[in-house]
């Protein structure tokens, strides 16, 4: 067999990663870590864990994601967010 009736045939599949919604959160020098970690906790459904991890990141970075999903599931938790005094949005 020559090198010319072997056929490569190269199959490229195209993933489409649909981009999911964040909620970010930002620093501010007024909520304490107690009041972010309590909000996290009830706004996002964190685990005291991730809400604690979450607000050490945004206070060393000054933003952090805390949140990934749909935009009509974030809508609510961002608004819960932004009641309680935190600087959030949906990106």
């Amino acid at each position: 067999m020559s090198t010319k009736e072997e056929v490569l045939e190269e199959v490229l599949v195209e993933t489409v990663t649909k981009k999911e919604n964040e909620i970010v959160l930002y620093n501010d020098e007024v909520n304490t870590f107690d009041h972010v970690i309590d909000t996290l906790i009830y706004a996002c459904d964190h685990t005291a864990e991730q809400a604690e991890q979450c607000s050490i990141i945004v206070h060393y970075k000054g933003k952090c994601t805390v949140k990934t999903g749909p935009y009509k599931e974030l809508e609510p938790r961002c608004t819960m967010l932004l009641e309680a005094g935190l600087s959030a949005e949906i990106v």
